[in-house]
């Protein structure tokens, strides 16, 4: 299993039997309108996002507002778009921060709807910005594995540019806020004292909130 240390960003995914808890039994996809998160075969996540749209996210430190440009990243645009809209971010911790590099959230709380979405992946887009300050992108573990997991650049970091990390959107109010979550933990595990990717896949929030309680979260997330 592959880790990519501070200079880049992980999306880590398990494989093989076991790895993670065992999937609820999803419930009937929706006919229309809002999807459900735990049923990630919903044909409301195909919904397209609009071409420019608006995510405010409120958390433990106060509200960001990002918004989305689809002409910067399609592919990632929508995944964002029906994710926020379905409430799957609610809750969430932000459980990778580290001062002057980047914040990284999107594992659920609830280990049964994480491993839904483990294989959910989406197409890669072509990098059309750059990772500067304030830009959202999705985490990777390399080509053609992107899911949930999303991180906000606290500074220049071009350096992931070339490899494949497309932003799909910006930061435009409270950056402040972002700047503010919790970092004190540092990187995560094994390199960093920092909470462990397959550890939150097992055991999820009753992991975080055991070991890492200082560590922010997402109260609600709503596209306005």
């Amino acid at each position: 299993m592959r880790y990519i240390s501070y200079g880049s960003v992980i999306a880590l995914t398990l494989v093989g039997p076991g790895a993670c808890a065992k999937p609820a039994d999803k419930p009937a996809a929706t006919a229309g309108g809002v999807p459900d998160f735990h049923n990630p075969s919903d044909p409301g996540f195909a919904q397209q996002a609009p071409d420019s749209f608006r995510a405010r996210f409120s958390t433990t430190r106060g509200d960001f507002v990002i918004a989305v440009h689809r002409a910067w990243a399609p592919h990632g645009a929508d995944r964002f778009y029906n994710l926020v809209r379905s409430g799957y971010y609610d809750g969430v911790r932000f459980f990778r921060v580290i001062p002057g590099f980047m914040a990284q959230f999107g594992l659920h709380a609830d280990t049964a709807v994480t491993a839904a979405w483990r294989e959910r992946r989406i197409p890669d887009d072509p990098v059309q910005g750059s990772n500067q300050r304030g830009m959202v992108t999705f985490a990777t573990a390399g080509p053609g594995t992107r899911t949930t997991q999303i991180f906000i650049n606290y500074g220049a970091n071009d350096r992931l540019d070339a490899s494949g990390f497309a932003p799909f959107g910006e930061v435009v109010v409270g950056m402040d806020v972002v700047d503010k979550l919790y970092g004190g933990y540092g990187e995560g595990a094994p390199q960093g004292r920092g909470p462990d990717q397959m550890r939150i896949h097992i055991e999820g929030e009753k992991y975080l909130a055991r070991q890492f309680p200082k560590l922010d979260k997402i109260t609600k997330a709503t596209v306005e």
